[in-house]
């Protein structure tokens, strides 16, 4: 009897779940907007205004830290190429601002030019043995099986910075929190996407079965016919 409860003993201690000793990040992923010296000519263009992507982000960033408190770990990254083109088109100092309302709202402002800048990042930004990516949402310009950082903004109704669905096994499993959540609020991510973001990744990440509309609201809703899945 007493070698019975022993064995029991020592499974409940092998099996029992580790404790959670890590940190949790926050990251918030904004891509670039179109030009519009190509999306005048188009009906509907895209990206009348340049902050679409810029403010949507900002809302997410201050509803995660209503959630998870002032001091939570927060860390956005923005496509600084896009953002440089699209000044040319006289709207301000696009990148100034952007840097002052990461101030306003407290939060690390991390530029990145290249796909493999934000890989590396979400891989090695931080020592991810102790801190977990908890949060991660992606704001930009997407197709089904692509994010596009800079669609139609260096080159028309094209884009030059991408991660495709067939480079998302360039992401490390081991950096996410248990229970992660992630969510791209692009257009048709849900579609093909998400799907092999999980078989990557081994989280789930939510998109949209349809297109995603950034206007006129703060945060973009679902066109008409579209839901979320993942």
């Amino acid at each position: 009897m007493k070698q019975t409860l022993s064995i029991l003993f020592l499974l409940v201690v092998v099996t029992a779940p580790l404790r959670a000793d890590y940190e949790k990040e926050f990251i918030v992923v904004s891509g670039g907007p179109s030009l519009y010296q190509w999306e005048k000519f188009k009906f509907p263009p895209h990206d009348r205004w340049w902050a679409n992507f810029i403010r949507s982000a900002g809302v997410r960033i201050q509803e995660i830290q209503a959630e998870q408190g002032p001091g939570a770990r927060i860390t956005w990254l923005v496509h600084r190429p896009s953002y440089e083109r699209r000044m040319r088109q006289s709207e301000g100092p696009l990148t100034t601002w952007i840097a002052n309302l990461a101030n306003k709202h407290n939060v690390r402002l991390i530029w990145f030019s290249s796909t493999d800048q934000l890989i590396n990042y979400l891989n090695a930004g931080q020592p991810r043995d102790r801190v977990k990516i908890a949060n991660l949402e992606f704001f930009l310009h997407s197709n089904k099986a692509c994010f596009m950082f800079d669609y139609s903004n260096e080159i028309d109704s094209g884009s030059k910075g991408w991660l495709h669905e067939d480079e998302l096994g360039r992401i490390n499993r081991g950096i996410f929190a248990p229970k992660a959540f992630v969510k791209s609020w692009g257009c048709h991510t849900g579609e093909s996407m998400s799907k092999k973001w999980k078989r990557a990744t081994g989280t789930r990440m939510i998109g949209a079965i349809g297109k995603t509309d950034y206007a006129p609201g703060p945060s973009p809703r679902l066109s008409r016919g579209g839901r979320w899945a993942g």
